[in-house]
């Protein structure tokens, strides 16, 4: 690409991230309203779509212009249009990129919020504490005899955990007053046995969301491992 090319391409590029960037505002502006209406599928969609546009619009070369007409007289030809300084372009490309990202991250939230509001929302999750004891294999989980949770863990997983990970493993909606959790664990016990084992707690769920940690920890002094679930408020 000459030159003349190149100073005559750029300014389209960056009349294109503009562009783009005016259409991620007029798209955060309207996602409230969009949740409230249900279409937050629809939504995202045109981000995505709107993405693509932008990506696509930026990587492809611009057309070159046509010659001009010969002219009968000399003419005094206009001054180039400054280009860019080099870099200037993928600069602004990411710069976009960035803005998607960050839509994207907060359609997450505000579907959460929307799906879970906190006077309903209630949350599961999974620790592990050592794990010599106990290799686990799979959690299942019943909520008011209801199973909301089935999960079969792979060895990275599994490793994950014990170096202090934690597993959101359930979210969900409940109506104030009691409600009992069932949580059933499956795996490997000591000396390579088949151990499954199950433990139950009942909890009050009021307005506030309340997060459960079914935990999994080594009793040295049993040789055993032990399993309890905590409600945090």
């Amino acid at each position: 690409m000459t030159a003349r090319e190149h100073s005559s391409a750029a300014p389209a590029a960056v009349a294109a991230v503009a562009a783009a960037a005016r259409l991620m505002l007029k798209l955060r502006q309207a996602a409230r309203q969009w949740l409230q209406a249900g279409l937050l599928t629809g939504l995202c969609l045109s981000a995505g779509v709107a993405a693509a546009q932008v990506a696509a619009q930026a990587a492809a070369p611009a057309a070159p212009a046509a010659p001009a007409p010969a002219a009968s007289t000399p003419a005094t030809s206009a001054p180039a249009p400054a280009a860019l300084p080099p870099g200037a372009l993928d600069t602004q490309a990411q710069a976009l990129k960035d803005q998607v990202l960050k839509l994207n991250r907060d359609l997450l939230v505000l579907e959460e919020e929307l799906l879970f509001p906190a006077s309903t929302q209630v949350a599961l999750f999974v620790s592990l504490d050592v794990g010599k004891l106990f290799e686990l294999d799979s959690v299942q989980v019943k909520l008011d005899d209801k199973v909301v949770a089935n999960y079969l863990y792979t060895p990275l997983e599994v490793a994950a955990l014990q170096r202090g990970g934690v597993q959101r493993l359930f979210v969900g909606n409940l109506r104030a007053g009691e409600h009992e959790i069932t949580a059933f664990f499956t795996g490997k016990g000591p000396h390579e046995r088949d151990y499954k084992r199950a433990t139950t707690l009942k909890f009050e769920k009021g307005s506030e969301p309340r997060y459960v940690e079914l935990r999994i920890r080594d009793k040295l002094g049993k040789l055993q491992p032990e399993f309890d679930v905590k409600v945090w408020p």
